[in-house]
């Protein structure tokens, strides 16, 4: 699946009737709020990003992706009006993959996108975490215990494999948040806990594994 986030609409629904033409699954959104909360349903392959947006520019959307676990590693292009070189280096600096200055043409645009995903796919190494009975593939997006499926939403994922990467690690409370909910996170709130709560309980005996550690943070336990 490829997202693209662009407020024109005659210019999204050609990008995406020329992506879903060569094969590609797409769909587009006018706004950040509705990128956002389709992030929340599923995580695309790659993001093709305007800069010029509504509310939120297109630069602190590829900030807030390169900020979350989940996202960090998605492919994201640039499309933009602006052409100067100050604002490509600003695209790469931030974490883009790729810049597209408009006007451009659909086969230069898909032949991009092809790249990007070749390299992509190169690139990830594929990682594996097993933990007695817990079994989780980052890239496949893929967890069970004792070899059954436990469908996590986005975040219980996000926090899962965080805590995986770190094995019996400490990670703090701010730490957390700041990882899977960005740098704007608000620390007061109970969202962290709540997440935890429900991802303890879907992982059944395997969610006995995530430790609180009292007026500190979070760890799982166990060699990975």
């Amino acid at each position: 699946m490829i997202y693209l986030l662009e407020d024109d609409d005659s210019i999204r629904k050609l990008v995406v009737y020329g992506l879903e033409s060569q094969g590609y699954q797409a769909e587009g959104f006018a706004a950040p709020e509705e990128f956002w909360q389709a992030l929340d349903r599923q995580l695309p392959e790659l993001v093709l990003l305007d800069i010029m947006l509504p509310g939120e520019d297109g630069m602190s959307v590829l900030k807030k992706l390169r900020s979350a676990g989940a996202t960090k590693e998605i492919p994201v292009i640039l499309l933009t009006a602006k052409n100067s070189e100050y604002d490509r280096v600003l695209g790469l600096d931030n974490g883009a993959d790729d810049f597209i200055s408009k006007p451009f043409g659909m086969m230069e645009l898909v032949a991009r996108v092809r790249a990007v995903l070749r390299r992509a796919k190169t690139d990830t190494a594929e990682t594996e975490y097993r933990l007695g009975e817990l079994y989780v593939s980052p890239g496949r997006h893929i967890v069970k215990v004792d070899g059954q499926d436990v469908n996590l939403t986005n975040k219980e994922f996000e926090i899962l494999c965080l805590l995986l990467e770190n094995a019996g690690i400490v990670l703090t409370r701010d730490i957390l948040m700041e990882r899977i909910w960005g740098y704007e996170a608000e620390r007061e709130n109970r969202t962290l806990d709540v997440h935890i709560r429900t991802l303890r309980a879907k992982l059944g005996e395997a969610g006995r594994r995530i430790e609180t550690v009292r007026g500190v943070g979070y760890k799982i336990a166990g060699d990975v």
